[in-house]
């Protein structure tokens, strides 16, 4: 067989797996009923957010890995044609681990090399050339890794001439600021490497421990530093920071209605059938389809989704989910997230009280 000419890939096209199986409790009460990958980043999934990226990349052939909340998952993606892929959901009964759900997708990657992605994870600039590189190159995996202030909290690899000599999961004494981010390309050497691993201490298959059995047995392990940013979505802190470097490059566009008297400031989003009574939006922001601001403030970083009421109340970097409502507050809501379907209102009702209806693993805060 002859030596690949220059500038022909040395691999067949990369397949996708997402990971979208965890509970996401980190994100509770919100996760209680919805799946953490559907929670909404600049009113779009961030689950979208990963597929569409590796479509961009031509990445087309999708296996996503679901779990508990497999039936909305699928309800959201369909069979992905929306988004230009080819998608296969693949049940895994428990989540034990990236290289546990490697395995449960053995059958459907075969042979094939590709790329993993975490489903609650943001990457900027996608990952089109990483795709490139690694068809062409020899790697038998490719990581993404980000410097980080505090690298005792995430697994973390060790390099030695460019490259992966040695990851090590939390450290206690860390060698290296270099964590890794949530998107993997593998060829199928990871399957076999994934079956030759055993549980961690918290009875885990991790993807850490397979990928040192690539290194340990002499197969390349390739890092590819990220500059841009990268967000894992888990707590509510990178969820509105997140929501906060999407609309920051949202293009600006007025498709609903604007009444008049009304302002707009800024790079902002009014999606069809939203209406703005006498009200201020200062962008970036983004107001839902069907969603009526009247007598209101929006403030920067603030995502509303559809069917949203704002009335006689301000709201600033905050993202508020569907069919929600706050109304006649005395002061501004701030660094929120808001689930489905909430009201938050203020009455005349005398004695004045605060009454509330709470969920598990709530938070609320009074100013």
């Amino acid at each position: 067989m002859s030596e690949p000419s220059a500038g022909e890939p040395t691999k067949p096209p990369l397949k996708g797996l997402v990971l979208s199986g965890g509970a996401g409790t980190r994100l509770r009460p919100i996760t209680h009923t919805s799946a953490k990958q559907l929670v909404p980043v600049a009113n779009t999934p961030v689950l979208f957010y990963g597929l569409r990226a590796m479509v961009e990349a031509g990445v087309t052939d999708i296996g996503i890995i679901v779990g508990d909340t497999r039936d909305e998952v699928m309800a959201a993606v369909g069979d992905g044609s929306q988004l230009g892929a080819r998608v296969t959901f693949i049940h895994q009964e428990q989540p034990l681990g990236l290289a546990h759900a490697v395995l449960t997708a053995a059958d459907f990657l075969g042979d094939a090399p590709f790329v993993m992605y975490l489903g609650d994870n943001l990457l900027q600039g996608g990952i089109t050339e990483l795709v490139h590189e690694f068809r062409h190159g020899d790697a038998d995996a490719s990581i993404l890794l980000q410097r980080v202030a505090d690298p005792s909290s995430y697994g973390i690899a060790e390099l030695e001439d460019g490259r992966v000599v040695r990851l090590v999961e939390k450290p206690k004494e860390p060698k290296s600021d270099l964590a890794l981010v949530g998107v993997y390309l593998f060829t199928h050497s990871i399957i076999d490497a994934s079956r030759s691993i055993s549980p961690s201490g918290r009875g885990e298959l991790e993807i850490t421990d397979a990928i040192q059995h690539l290194i340990d047995r002499g197969r390349r392990v390739d890092p590819h530093v990220v500059t841009g940013w990268w967000k894992d979505t888990g707590r509510i802190g990178d969820m509105l920071e997140a929501n906060r470097l999407i609309l920051d490059v949202m293009p600006h566009r007025i498709d609903g209605d604007v009444g008049e008297g009304c302002v707009i400031e800024g790079r902002v989003a009014i999606e069809k059938g939203a209406r703005l009574v006498r009200s201020s939006v200062r962008g970036p922001a983004i107001i839902g389809a069907g969603a009526l601001i009247e007598d209101a403030y929006v403030g920067p970083y603030t995502a509303v989704s559809d069917g949203v009421v704002v009335r006689r109340a301000e709201v600033e970097h905050s993202i508020i989910l569907s069919g929600s409502r706050i109304e006649d507050l005395p002061a501004r809501v701030e660094s929120s997230l808001i689930g489905r379907d909430v009201v938050v209102e203020r009455t005349d009702a005398q004695p004045r009280a605060l009454r509330f209806m709470v969920g598990d693993s709530s938070i609320i805060g009074l100013l």
